[in-house]
């Protein structure tokens, strides 16, 4: 990348991230190891929530949800996962279960007693990971539209999955299939968010931290679910394309978690971005209901 795309991409992703923050707010950066997580955090004295994007996307992802929750009375912690956003790209380990350790890392980080973990399509599995591995500092998770074990994928689907995640194209066909995951009620930012995410992973070496996140496995977390006791709330799209069955996998996780559920009609894979209120609703009244002095 040159100088000039670097500063372009540089200048994408300090605007789309300026429209998420409060005036006060500046990217923060926690050291784990030889590396560093950016972050965004609301403040307050309210309980600690810390929100972690899906695969292949940025802590701006939570731009909609995070001015309800903060109103609600919460702290808000947005991440970037290793690799993506501004967080630092050299990792020896990009999967949802080191991505778990590093939520446990920054509860610990910012002093809280315990902390509310929202995760999104993979980080469904890390928010998992936290809870079964730290009980103690995990209050409970929101799963949306959550990847808590490996799906089995087509030979037709692998093949052009194949072909597709490659440089120089690679990083152009994940945002195009990025925008098809909305159905109901695409964001009307969709378009500036699509470009900014283009650019970050068209930065070094994010967009091979985004091939090993794919290449991950998930039976790690998969096996911690019998160890998870928080309370859990499953929302999901119900035209989420992800799935061949939205309802049919939000049912088996929740009942695999003993958690509360939420269909949100017709959204897709982010229905927390569609439709920020409606799913903004549901879970501060799950929060709120499980606070104990956070």
């Amino acid at each position: 990348m040159s100088i000039k795309q670097s500063a372009v991409a540089a200048l994408a992703l300090s605007t789309l991230f300026a429209s998420a923050r409060t005036e006060a707010s500046t990217t923060r950066y926690l050291a784990v190891g030889s590396g560093q997580i950016a972050y965004d955090d609301s403040g307050g004295a309210g309980p600690l929530v810390i929100c972690a994007p899906g695969l292949g996307d940025l802590r701006a992802q939570y731009r909609f949800l995070t001015p309800l929750l903060t109103q609600a009375g919460f702290r808000v912690v947005t991440i970037d996962l290793r690799g993506m956003g501004e967080s630092s790209v050299d990792w020896p380990d990009f999967s949802a279960a080191a991505i778990g350790d590093d939520i446990v890392t920054m509860i610990n980080h910012l002093g809280a007693r315990r902390a509310f973990v929202i995760g999104n399509s993979m980080t469904g599995a890390s928010a998992v990971w936290a809870a079964a591995t730290a009980p103690d500092r995990v209050a409970g998770i929101v799963l949306i539209d959550p990847f808590v074990r490996d799906m089995p994928v087509g030979l037709g689907a692998r093949i052009m999955l194949a072909a597709a995640m490659h440089r120089p194209w690679g990083p152009t066909f994940w945002t195009m299939y990025y925008g098809s995951l909305y159905k109901a009620a695409p964001p009307a930012d969709l378009a500036s968010y699509k470009a900014a995410l283009k650019a970050n992973l068209k930065e070094p070496g994010r967009f091979e931290a985004l091939e090993q996140m794919i290449d991950a496995p998930k039976t790690a977390c998969e096996a911690k679910i019998k160890h998870v006791h928080a309370p859990t709330l499953i929302v999901m799209g119900s035209a989420d394309p992800d799935f061949s069955d939205p309802k049919a996998e939000a049912d088996l996780v929740t009942s695999r978690l003993s958690g509360q559920e939420l269909m949100v009609p017709d959204a897709g894979h982010y229905p927390h971005v569609e439709m920020p209120e409606l799913v903004a609703n549901s879970i501060v009244a799950f929060l709120k209901h499980n606070t104990d002095g956070n």
